[in-house]
């Protein structure tokens, strides 16, 4: 069993930028592909990043490309998604997810088996 745990979302204004962590435990963090996805109010859970488990390979959403940037380090069981130039529509929650099985998961949300509870980032104007 994995278990993730997100923390760094917060309250911000437009343009500003936000760190997002999640810890993973349970299992050897190198052998986890993670991404992030989001969820607005009354909209569907999407797709935000992803990367593989060596770090190497790593894919964007169209809507944040050039200003969010994910990192892990397999050493610190932790992957980071760094936020700039945040934008109201960036508010959501985000979610931290973990999928043992693939080297690397992409945008797919089913591919991921463990999520974490998620956490609220909200951007005003």
């Amino acid at each position: 069993q994995v278990q993730l745990v997100e923390s760094g979302g917060g309250l911000v204004q437009a343009g500003a930028s936000l760190r997002l962590s999640c810890a993973a435990s349970g299992r050897t963090f190198s052998s986890l592909a993670m991404g992030w996805f989001r969820q607005a109010p009354g909209k569907e859970r999407v797709f935000v990043a992803a990367i593989s488990r060596s770090g190497g390979s790593n894919e964007y959403a169209d809507s944040v490309k050039g200003r969010f940037i994910i990192s892990r380090d397999n050493n610190k069981n932790t992957v980071v998604l760094l936020m700039n130039s945040l934008k109201p529509e960036d508010t959501a929650v985000y979610y931290c997810a973990a999928d043992p099985n693939r080297y690397y998961s992409g945008a797919y949300p089913t591919n991921y088996a463990y999520w974490g509870q998620g956490t609220q980032v909200t951007v005003s104007s």
